[in-house]
């Protein structure tokens, strides 16, 4: 298995922990997702504006069919997180 450094929110600070309170907001938690990014805030916030765009702009699916889509290609890719 991988091993990526992580930083967690109680150490996050400046862009970072912005982006961590966003996701504090969002969901009540910070997921591993977000934080395999946390060394590079920059790039987090790019992925977080690609995640919105993709999953909140105007498009012929529906959300639920979006979240499907989601769940299943993380299926496929044997990714469970």
């Amino acid at each position: 298995m991988a091993w990526i450094k992580m930083i967690e929110p109680e150490a996050a600070e400046g862009e970072l922990k912005e982006e961590y309170d966003q996701a504090l907001a969002r969901a009540g938690k910070v997921f591993n997702i977000l934080k395999i990014q946390s060394l590079n805030p920059r790039t987090l916030r790019a992925s977080m504006k690609l995640y919105w765009a993709t999953m909140h702009a105007p498009s012929g699916l529906t959300r639920g069919e979006r979240e499907l889509l989601a769940t299943v290609v993380s299926w496929a890719n044997h990714c469970f997180y």
